[in-house]
């Protein structure tokens, strides 16, 4: 076995993606998400998935921005992004686009992520590190699914959590379409 890099890396993404079409319609809502370094980790994140559109909202920081252009390697310029001073428009928007609405967020009506069957247009929506996903955004929402905790940790980082979620809807889907569920 052996690393690779270049072109052979490229080939092999390339190759990949031929015979792995993305099944899924992602759009991303990140609500006063604070940190540049984590809204570059959700740019990269938001590349590597293919999220069609990207709305940054509240006192989410955006481009240009030395901390998310590092740590998003550029990622910036790939993603389609918004900036969106109100959550509860940005989901309207996407609402009337036909997305079903999701929060990454512990509420009553939480389900784990891993026990939802998630629609082929989705907006996963985030919250604030301290304080989540706002109540005037949850009632936008369809649903809301978290990320089980077996730790002393009560979560874990927004984009860590992000990725997690929608690379299982990209696995689901993809396995639903393939027949393999």
């Amino acid at each position: 076995m052996r690393q690779l890099r270049g072109t052979p890396l490229k080939r092999f993404l390339r190759d990949w993606r031929k015979t792995h079409p993305l099944e899924l319609d992602l759009a991303l809502v990140l609500q006063s998400v604070a940190y540049p370094a984590n809204v570059g980790s959700l740019f990269r994140i938001a590349d590597a998935v293919r999220v069609s559109k990207m709305f940054l909202c509240g006192i989410t920081p955006t481009p240009p921005s030395a901390t998310i252009s590092k740590v998003g390697r550029d990622k910036h310029h790939d993603v389609k992004w918004y900036y969106e001073p109100h959550t509860e428009d940005a989901l309207r928007i996407l609402r009337q686009e036909g997305y079903t609405i999701c929060a990454l967020e512990l509420t009553d009506l939480s389900r784990p992520y891993f026990e939802v069957e998630y629609p082929p247009r989705l907006c996963l929506v985030v919250g604030n590190e301290d304080h989540g996903v706002t109540r005037g955004a949850l009632a936008l929402c369809d649903m809301a699914v978290f990320v089980p905790m077996y730790g002393s940790g009560q979560s874990l980082n927004v984009h860590v959590c992000t990725a997690v979620v929608l690379y299982h809807a990209l696995y689901q889907r993809y396995t639903r379409i393939k027949g393999e569920m």
